[in-house]
């Protein structure tokens, strides 16, 4: 006799803030499509690359009195049930009660070999739909690469920078971010 799995409502980003509440800050969990999921520690590589993305784009987004936060969860009110936790964000308002943001200007995630295809596309598809977001960067860890999403208009650009003396405008914080200082330090790239 067969038996069906129980499947669970989707959770709504409200059931999701008051479920995680009680947690550590050190655990961080993301709602992805309804779903609560605890992610996993990073390897060093990433948190490398994390810490010189932070770096770059914190000395960047001071110069227009904006800032750059590590691990801050994002909402979009149009969206209930999708609240993802880039690696890096970028914002300009006034600060934040709690950890999550729905006004950033750009975004960075860093991808990791599991979660890839995630990070790539329906979290994608999820930041586009954040109407304060400027550029959506995408860094990968296995090789000297960034892909950027530009919001031009109603349109999203796309550019891949896989030059180590490359550099991307960030015209929207008034500077721009070189791949050498993103892979700083790194090791060895494909």
């Amino acid at each position: 006799m067969s038996q069906a799995l129980a499947k669970h409502p989707r959770m709504s980003v409200a059931e999701f803030v008051e479920m995680i509440r009680p947690y550590p800050d050190e655990e961080r969990w993301e709602l992805l499509d309804g779903e609560p999921v605890l992610m996993a520690p990073q390897s060093e590589r990433h948190q490398g690359i994390v810490g010189n993305l932070y770096a770059a784009l914190r000395a960047i987004a001071k110069s227009r009195g904006c800032k750059a936060l590590p691990g801050l969860g994002l909402l979009n009110d149009e969206i209930d049930d999708y609240a993802p936790i880039p690696d890096i964000v970028v914002r300009c308002g006034p600060p934040l009660e709690g950890g999550y943001a729905r006004d950033p200007v750009l975004l960075a995630e860093v991808l990791s070999p599991s979660t890839m295809s995630n990070d790539r596309g329906r979290k994608l598809d999820f930041y586009r739909t954040i109407t304060s977001l400027r550029t959506i960067l995408i860094v990968y860890q296995s090789e000297a690469r960034i892909e950027a999403w530009r919001r031009e208009g109603e349109d999203w650009r796309w550019i891949v920078l896989k030059d180590m003396e490359a550099a991307l405008a960030l015209p929207d914080l008034g500077g721009e971010l070189r791949l050498a200082d993103v892979y700083e330090g790194i090791g060895p790239l494909a």
